[in-house]
């Protein structure tokens, strides 16, 4: 369930570590010599529930809105209002509306994964996975750019910083070029994968060290306990961080979607 790596060998406790997060192929998804893992069934997973939820707040769309389709709305809204709007600015904020809004939910559901029974595994937390949805929104936002300013002009508008003098020019262009262009889906991907990663290797640590410590006797009657109240805490942590990685996500990729835009305001 957790991918537990504790081992009792001579009363010593084998802590997790990423060998936690590997799992085998999945039966059921498995064709010929091709495996499906669990993090990749919990794409499609995610995918399906993010689908689900608004085609069922949307099919039945009336101007007096039932309990789902006010949800829906209220989801939507949201990031909406919150995200693109406020972020991108209301000149062209529409047409990056479903964009952020399907990324921020499928986002959101996956990490939430970490904390559903059966499933308690955040799918971010394989770094690959960030890493490839990272490398989508690195397309997306520098689509937009070249798109706005050709691609001469967007790399200018990347790199060469403005209000500089020029003698600056061969400090700051490689330095610009390499935050703006090469950095930011690495950063982007980074903070999601290692807090989800974190978080779990936490939850692992205290629930299996509990059990662990209750095992061997003694003091650990009493701190194996305490470990699992820590895990029950860390737990509800988990809830708000999921939403935050989320949020923070799509909203780094609001601004970076802005940039260009704003430029031509």
């Amino acid at each position: 369930m957790f991918g537990i790596t504790m081992a009792e060998s001579g009363g010593e406790f084998s802590p997790p570590g990423p060998n936690s997060f590997d799992f085998g192929a999945v039966p059921l998804f498995t064709v010929g010599e091709y495996a499906v893992t669990k993090p990749v069934v919990q794409l499609l997973l995610g995918a399906l529930v993010v689908f689900v939820f608004f085609y069922a707040a949307t099919r039945r769309a009336s101007m007096v809105p039932g309990r789902m389709q006010f949800a829906g709305e209220a989801a939507y809204g949201m990031v909406r209002n919150s995200i693109a709007r406020d972020i991108i600015g209301s000149h062209d904020y529409r047409k990056f509306v479903p964009y952020l809004v399907t990324l921020f939910f499928f986002l959101l559901v996956n990490n939430a994964f970490a904390s559903i029974p059966l499933i308690q595994f955040p799918t971010f937390s394989r770094a690959s996975m960030a890493y490839a949805l990272a490398a989508l929104s690195w397309v997306v936002y520098n689509a937009v750019g070249i798109r706005k300013h050709g691609f001469v002009g967007y790399l200018k508008l990347q790199s060469v910083p403005s209000g500089v003098t020029p003698l600056m020019y061969p400090l700051l262009v490689p330095l610009e070029f390499f935050s703006n262009i090469l950095v930011r889906p690495v950063t982007l991907a980074l903070r999601l994968f290692a807090n989800m990663f974190a978080g779990h290797l936490l939850l692992i640590l205290f629930s299996t060290g509990g059990l662990f410590l209750i095992e061997y006797g003694g003091i650990g009657y009493i701190a194996g306990p305490l470990a699992w109240v820590l895990a029950i805490a860390i737990s509800f942590l988990e809830l708000l961080v999921q939403f935050l990685q989320a949020y923070v996500f799509t909203l780094l990729n609001a601004m970076y979607i802005s940039g260009p835009l704003a430029d031509e305001h």
